[in-house]
């Protein structure tokens, strides 16, 4: 709920100072965190929840960058990383490779996991307890190669 609070006083504060990016982005946030609440029946949303919300914005925007870069649009490439850089500053700190690495070994010894067959229960140990501060892909490909 914290985090719902802080991002409508950031949207007005933006809009008082005429962020354009910003605006754009965190209108994003709102309408995602909008269509959340109203998905099937009205219920709160959790920081967490959030979180992953925005992770997923940030996703799109990523992907957005590629296709607008790959096909020469830089102009709307540069406006969908400065929205994405604005949505990143409400995500939680990423791990390095290292921390990220060591936290692997530390659920994959906690866990037990021996062989490929243990890798959901590993992956579902790590999102539980390090949600949005790791690349997925980079733990899975850890996590592959801890396995064989």
């Amino acid at each position: 709920m914290e985090l719902e609070k802080t991002i409508q006083a950031d949207l007005v504060s933006a809009m008082k100072g005429k962020q354009e990016n910003a605006v754009s982005a965190l209108r994003s946030v709102k309408a995602a965190i909008q269509n959340e609440k109203t998905n099937g029946s009205y219920h709160e949303l959790s920081d967490s929840d959030i979180i992953r919300l925005i992770e997923k914005l940030v996703k799109q925007r990523k992907e957005s960058i590629d296709i607008y870069s790959s096909v020469g649009r830089h102009e709307l490439a540069e406006k969908e990383q400065k929205e994405m850089f604005v949505l990143m500053n409400y995500l939680p700190k990423m791990m390095t490779d290292d921390e990220l690495k060591s936290s692997i070994d530390s659920v994959v010894s906690e866990v037990g996991a021996t062989s490929m067959k243990d890798m959901g229960e590993v992956m579902k140990v790590l999102k539980e307890r390090f949600s949005g501060q790791y690349d997925g892909k980079k733990a899975s490909e850890y996590i592959k190669e801890k396995l064989k």
